[in-house]
């Protein structure tokens, strides 16, 4: 007879066996990034930090972004827009990273990982990944708020709207539905007058940035940022100063997404797993509420009556 327990023990050890075929199969070595897809170069040391691409973002993807202005403490009259870190409002912004020494503005959006470990981790695909632009999306239609791609992140880039009714996950999209539908560019990388974002195809840019650091070695630290971390991302860095220093994980050449996506999606493809998981249990209730009488406890063996007549003496 099946109790419980042994069902759990079935169930583990058949899922454990699943998983580890899945793994076997998918955890192959990290394939070679497209440099053919869509991307953006950010120069830190021609940022001047003006904000110009803040904005941009903020206006041109407000409706589409769910996008919001958020009012700095010191603004009374609320006439700027100041967010101090991305959120749930903004999905694009300039900080400044200095020491006693050294000092570099940065920018912060999404990566845009050649392998995103936020695709991985959605276990209804509502983040994806075009395969010919590279573009990560998010839709919030398929969406269910589990925010497993929050946690996944290895940039802690999408960020969850805490403050709404229906919220939805807010990340960059390179204005794939705005700017670089109606104008072929990013709207940041349109509004920024030094130079300091430049968007167009991975290779290009990968190049345009070895030959930056080329020419002038002693301004750029000797690295393209993304060109390699975790298989390559597709808003690639430059800078003057070593880019942990200006808030950039130091991060593997290995995509942690390329083993977890085929046991992620395999497993919820169809929410079958749960769907299963749930059954069995449901299953192993109802049988034994049905075998000790909808719910009285079981008899023990012992009679009553011959318990009394203990008592009495």
């Amino acid at each position: 007879m099946q109790t419980r327990r042994s069902f759990f023990k079935t169930l583990g050890a058949t899922g454990t066996g699943f998983v580890g075929a899945t793994t076997s199969a998918s955890a192959s070595s990290t394939p070679e990034a497209d440099n053919s897809q869509l991307a953006m170069l950010y120069d830190a040391t021609r940022c001047i930090g003006c904000k110009a691409c803040m904005a941009a973002c903020k206006r041109v993807n407000t409706r589409a972004g769910a996008l919001e202005v958020e009012q700095a403490a010191f603004d009374e009259d609320a006439l700027w827009d100041a967010p101090a870190e991305l959120s749930g409002k903004s999905r694009t912004i300039i900080k400044l990273h200095r020491d006693e020494e050294e000092w570099s503005f940065v920018k912060q959006s999404c990566m845009h990982c050649q392998k995103p470990s936020c695709v991985s981790a959605c276990p209804v695909k509502a983040m994806h990944k075009d395969p010919v632009t590279g573009i990560v999306q998010y839709s919030r239609d398929t969406c269910i708020g589990c925010r497993y791609c929050q946690i996944a992140c290895p940039f802690n880039i999408p960020k969850f709207q805490w403050d709404k009714n229906n919220p939805q996950i807010v990340k960059c999209d390179m204005c794939i539905s705005t700017n670089l539908r109606d104008k072929g560019t990013t709207a940041c990388a349109e509004a920024c007058s030094a130079g300091a974002i430049l968007f167009g195809r991975r290779g290009d840019l990968l190049k345009e940035a070895h030959r930056r650091i080329e020419r002038k070695p002693s301004r750029y630290y000797p690295k393209v940022y993304g060109e390699h971390e975790i298989g390559g991302t597709n808003h690639l860095y430059i800078a003057g100063l070593p880019f942990e220093k200006i808030g950039l994980p130091t991060l593997g050449t290995e995509a942690p997404a390329t083993a977890s996506e085929e046991i992620q999606h395999t497993i919820y493809k169809g929410f079958f797993a749960p769907v299963a998981l749930y059954a069995g249990l449901c299953a192993v209730a109802v049988r034994n509420m049905r075998r000790n009488g909808n719910g009285d406890p079981e008899p023990s063996g012992e009679d009553p009556g011959a318990a009394d007549e203990s008592a009495k003496r």
